[in-house]
């Protein structure tokens, strides 16, 4: 199986920026698409961005294109979601996720970290 932990979340001021972490272990991490999705309090959960393998395709929501960037390093098995010009929409707790191939559907993903909150204040 593969293990994922998501760090980096934070409160930040509206207009700020966070990067989020993914750290994987396990079974091999460069085999995977990885993704990103989020759930707000009362709503349910969206896809943000997500990312093949080797890093030739990405996709975003078309609320976060433009102000999220997702990159990953397979040597280091970590995957990042840089978020810049933070709203306070973006809050939310945030998830990484692993599947066969990158899709913005959260039912192709395999594998799911715990989530990390990002606070954005007015």
């Amino acid at each position: 199986q593969v293990q994922l932990v998501e760090s980096g979340g934070g409160l930040v001021q509206a207009g700020g920026s966070l990067r989020l972490s993914c750290a994987a272990s396990g079974r091999t991490f460069d085999s995977y698409a990885m993704g990103w999705f989020r759930q707000a309090p009362g709503k349910e959960r969206e896809f943000v961005a997500t990312i093949s393998w080797s890093s030739a395709r990405t996709y975003y929501a078309d609320s976060v294109k433009g102000r999220f960037t997702t990159s990953r390093d397979n040597a280091k098995n970590t995957m990042y979601l840089q978020m810049n010009r933070l709203k306070p929409e973006d809050t939310a707790v945030y998830y990484c996720a692993a599947g066969p191939t990158a899709t913005v559907t959260y039912t192709s993903y395999d594998y799911w970290g715990q989530g990390t909150q990002v606070t954005v204040s007015s």
